[in-house]
Formats: structure tokens, sequence, C-alpha cells
């Protein structure tokens, strides 16, 4: 028996082994360090499906705190995506900087055939989505963007018994609450909440920082369908604290049979 385990053992060590061979680490550069989710690029577990070839970051104090919090080395940071490219070739790229700046990571990589994952939402305007989604196209180029709401095991669940197991009937309301107290309150870095509060480079405030994620689930679980009307109500409860961008937001979704309706909150 134990001869038999080390012969299973030596075998799945050399098919893994054989794969990895076969599929070598996709070189990755991180563009931006202001968005606190790149943590869990920089602190990611070792898999050896992506290397990290290179971070941009002009802001020097904060590349530091990040590559030693990582235990990462300084000379992978570069201040400019052009001295990046001058540097080190990814074969794609995950932006975590402002929302505004997503369309330019696209505009410089695209027609380079990088590929590119943005961080939630995707862009500030339908502009800037349009314009993103054009590039995309063009270079032939996969263009993601990582909701976090992506990943948790119970909404995977959830769509398998709505539409695999039909555990239910057809779905007529969808209510999706995503919140916190607030990112001022739960003490996110200055880097982080200078652009997160500002209307330009958010495109909002709780509205777009927690309703992207009802938006996403939605259109997930109603397999692409899209909504015949958009309604939503923001409120600033808390000016003194955000005066320039809304801390409450009710998003409401009309489909033929089905309403949706999304709350998010700081």
């Amino acid at each position: 028996m134990k001869r038999v385990l080390t012969l299973l053992l030596t075998f799945l060590s050399t098919f893994i082994m054989k794969a990895q061979e076969q599929n070598p680490p996709v070189k990755v550069a991180v563009i931006g360090l202001t968005h606190t989710h790149v943590h869990w690029i920089l602190g990611r577990e070792n898999r050896g499906d992506i290397e990290l070839v290179g971070i941009v970051e002009s802001n020097t104090d904060l590349a530091e705190r990040y590559t030693k919090q990582h235990g990462l080395s300084m000379d992978l940071v570069y201040p400019t995506m052009e001295a990046l490219m001058e540097n080190v070739q990814p074969e794609a790229v995950t932006a975590f900087g402002t929302i505004y700046d997503h369309l330019s990571v696209v505009e410089f990589f695209a027609p380079k055939g990088i590929h590119v994952m943005v961080e939630k939402p995707l862009a500030v305007s339908l502009d800037h989505a349009k314009k993103m989604q054009a590039l995309a196209k063009k270079h032939k180029i996969h263009l993601l963007t990582n909701y976090e709401t992506t990943w948790y095991g119970s909404n995977l669940k959830t769509y398998e018994m709505v539409h695999q197991d039909k555990m239910i009937g057809d779905i007529r309301k969808i209510v999706v609450h995503d919140g916190h107290p607030g990112p001022k309150e739960i003490g996110v870095n200055e880097e982080f909440l200078e652009w997160l509060t500002d209307p330009k480079y958010n495109g909002a405030g709780a509205l777009t920082d927690f309703g992207c994620y009802g938006a996403n689930l939605a259109t997930w679980l109603m397999k692409g369908e899209r909504p015949q009307s958009v309604f939503a109500m923001t409120a600033t409860n808390k000016p003194d604290i955000y005066p320039k961008v809304d801390d409450e937001a009710t998003i409401v979704l009309q489909y033929p049979k089905t309403q949706v309706i999304i709350q998010a909150s700081w």
C-alpha cells in the first residue's frame, strides 16, 4: 500500500511539473497601487500561474510601503508605463489606479496586444466604457473587470440553484445590499481616499463603489438580458465627510418580468 501511494504521489508530482512546463506563468504587470484591492495581487500565494514582472507607480513612498509589506523588490517599480515597457514585456496588466485612469491604461496597452484587467467598475462613464470596448475589439485583447463578488462561492451556489438545479421558478425580484460604514470610517489609506471621494476620478461615491456589484450580479443572474429601464436615487447623508459625492444610493432595474433593487451605502 505504501509503495502504491509513493508511486501515485510521484506520478502526480510529475504530472503537475509537466503541466507547469507546458503552461508557463503569465507575465503580469501592475499599473497603479492606489486602489487597495491591489493587495490581492501583491500578497497572492504563488501558485505558479502568474509572474509579477513590474509595477507602475509614481508615488515612491506608496511603492516603498507596499513592496516592503509584501517582500518585493523596488527594482520592480517604474514611474511610468513607458518606462515599464522599455524594460519588461508583460503579457497582461492589472490596473489598480483611479477608475478615470482605466481608459488611459487600455489606450496604452491595447495597441501593443497586451491584455488588461481593471478593478471594478469598468469606467467612470459610458463614453469611457465605449472607447475601451472599441480598443479591446480592434486590437483583439481581453478586457476584464474584477468584481470581488464574482468570486464568492455563495453567489456561484445561488446561480446553480436558480439556473441549473431549478430549485425556484422564474426570477421575479433580486435585491442586492452592498456597503460598509464608509471609506473614511473604516480607515482606508489617504492615497485611496483622495480619489475615491472625487466624482471625476471615481465617477461617484457609493453609487459606483458598491452599486456596480449589484449591476454585475443582476446582469449575470439575468444571463445578459438588458433591463427596460434604469432609475437611480442618491443622497449625501454625511456631507461633512463626503461633500463631493453620494454616500447612499438606490438603483432600480426593470426587466419585462423582473425587478432588481440595488442598495449601495457608505
